[in-house]
């Protein structure tokens, strides 16, 4: 059966830098920034809310709608369902008190559900390090952002 699956995501964006997640799901590796899948009966920003209370024990204050998936993107995990991916800018209450890894891949255990953070100053953020199209179109917007403010100082 054919479906979509509705994915909302929060940059966190401070001190120049944006957060992003390694994680482990089955087999895989991947790097994203953080959020996760809409439930049912779920609004979006109450998703993004609940998915940074589980990974990051924090309660996001949502600023602006950064980007709304506007082409077909097939799910990675399910070829029969239709990816919608949502961004939105983030503040958190206490960034500092993330815990962060220093390199890719930093678990103290390589287990399925695995994750670490880290901060990524956005100067060198590349889309290619990012394992999924939507994050890469997203880092590259992130990047271009951020060149074309330094322009304007």
């Amino acid at each position: 059966m054919k479906r979509f699956n509705i994915r909302v995501y929060g940059l966190v964006l401070y001190n120049g830098h944006a957060l992003v997640t390694d994680e482990i799901r089955g087999e895989k590796h991947m790097t994203k920034f953080p959020g996760g899948g809409l439930e049912w009966g779920e609004g979006i920003k109450d998703c993004l809310c609940r998915e940074f209370a589980e990974e990051l024990g924090q309660e996001p204050a949502i600023e602006n709608l950064f980007y709304v998936t506007d082409y077909f993107q097939q799910s990675a995990f399910r070829e029969e369902d239709q990816l919608i991916s949502i961004y939105y800018t983030v503040k958190l209450p206490w960034p500092d008190n993330i815990p962060v890894a220093d390199e890719v891949f930093a678990f103290e255990e390589p287990v399925d559900g695995a994750q670490t953070f880290r901060w990524i100053p956005l100067k060198t953020l590349d889309p290619d390090h990012f394992t999924y199209p939507v994050d890469q179109l997203v880092a590259r917007m992130l990047r271009e952002e951020d060149n074309s403010m330094e322009s304007v100082y």
